[in-house]
């Protein structure tokens, strides 16, 4: 890994090592946008390692496919030193069965995987809750749901492989 020291860059130009980074990562198609790269980094990443076809970004519902036609809603969270919390972002219509199975990505800071899982979407039903302020079921990574019988540990199958880039 390549080590500098970003304490010595300004923060202007901090930034924009940020922007060329984000830049040269929707380059290689790593990422799909420009904003945070946590949601992007963990579609691509469970597309390669699970062999699965990523849908454009506006699909609803889903965000890809395997070859026997199921779908798959990919959610993750970076964890930080200052906030440990392990809430994965807002799911959206969940009544409405637009997936079924769910891939739960928890990063360590520096985006290597700390745990993965394959939920399938009746169990999200029984654990997460309705937020009426966000329009949405919030599910957190963490307890019953995580040694639910149906849900499959697949931190192996994502670990990062430095040598390769992914």
């Amino acid at each position: 890994m390549i080590k500098f020291d970003p304490k010595a860059i300004s923060t202007f130009d901090l930034l924009g090592c940020f922007a060329d980074i984000l830049d040269e990562l929707k380059q290689r198609g790593v990422v799909r946008t420009r904003n945070n790269p946590v949601a992007d980094y963990a579609e691509w990443l469970v597309a390669q390692r699970l062999d699965l076809s990523l849908e454009y970004n506006s699909k609803f519902g889903y965000d890809a496919t395997n070859t026997s036609g199921e779908r798959f809603q990919i959610k993750s969270r970076r964890l930080d030193p200052s906030n440990k919390s392990r809430q994965l972002s807002v799911i959206r219509n969940l009544d409405t069965g637009e997936f079924d199975y769910l891939i739960g990505i928890l990063f360590d800071r520096d985006f290597t995987v700390k745990e993965a899982y394959k939920i399938p979407h009746g169990v999200i039903a029984k654990y997460a809750r309705f937020s009426k302020h966000l329009n949405g079921h919030i599910l957190h990574m963490r307890g019953d749901i995580l040694r639910a019988p149906d849900v499959e540990d697949i931190t192996h199958n994502l670990s990062n492989d430095r040598a390769t880039g992914a």
